[in-house]
């Protein structure tokens, strides 16, 4: 574990801090209070986001401390979108998510600034990683309502919110797309870079697993709807595996090297 003593650390912790605040005070009923520290802890995450970006001089998705970064920094408002237009509950843990995700910027991962190397000088470089961060950041919110389903809980009875399999198949119908895009994005990429759409690395191999995951998982859900709502759940949660397989153990394996190494 590493502590950082420098402003982006501390940015980091008073994220972190504000998210597991409006976490407990939400679990304790008090919604308003809740939300106020969610967006504050907001506030701090597009802050220290921002501050990183100024001080590397470059959009700061280039390696896992900074996808953390920026993964802190997109849960509040993918996380109420999901709220607000897709009805789907768990507003406390879209809170927790938000902590989770920024722990390994904040204890795990290296922030000292990095050049950007020859291959990342790239216009896709960003639409490419964004549009992966935000599909990563919708299918964590419906592996959590996969959880809940499993558990047994169901949205609060005086809120119009979709129960939890109907909201994980909600989510994944706009992280999937999402997805996709991203592994176009990167195949059209690796085509300018690299002279060929498909070359084979264990990055692409990863990220086309988790994406077929999904497709299992639609094609499931289109054959038997909601007859097996376990076995639906345990497919949403089966692609949350691989895409965590695919955004750490790939990168951080030696047993996988690769084009994508960089990502470290």
């Amino acid at each position: 574990m590493e502590i950082k003593y420098t402003i982006q650390g501390l940015l980091i912790y008073a994220t972190i801090a504000a998210y597991l605040c409006a976490f407990v005070i939400t679990l304790l009923r008090r919604a308003k209070t809740g939300h106020i520290l969610y967006l504050f802890g907001f506030a701090i995450a597009v802050f220290s986001f921002g501050y990183r970006w100024y001080h590397v001089r470059h959009v700061p998705l280039q390696n896992l401390f900074e996808v953390f970064l920026c993964l802190g920094m997109i849960c509040y408002p993918v996380l109420l979108f999901c709220r607000r237009i897709l009805r789907v509950g768990g507003y406390s843990t879209d809170m927790l998510i938000g902590a989770i995700v920024l722990f390994p910027a904040g204890f795990v991962f290296n922030g000292e600034p990095q050049q950007l190397p020859p291959a990342l000088q790239s216009w896709l470089f960003t639409p490419h990683v964004a549009v992966y961060m935000l599909s990563y950041i919708f299918m964590a919110k419906a592996t959590f309502q996969a959880i809940s389903q499993l558990a047994g809980k169901g949205p609060d009875a005086n809120e119009n919110l979709l129960g939890p399999e109907q909201a994980t198949y909600r989510i994944i119908c706009v992280g999937f797309p999402l997805l996709t895009l991203g592994l176009v994005l990167g195949s059209y990429w690796g085509k300018k870079a690299w002279g060929d759409y498909w070359g084979w690395d264990p990055k692409e191999l990863w990220g086309l697993a988790s994406w077929l995951v999904y497709v299992g998982y639609f094609h499931f859900r289109y054959m038997f709807g909601k007859k097996h709502p376990r076995i639906n759940s345990f497919w949403a949660i089966a692609g949350m595996v691989v895409i965590i397989v695919t955004l750490l153990w790939v990168n951080l394996s030696r047993l996988f090297p690769g084009l994508h190494s960089y990502a470290t």
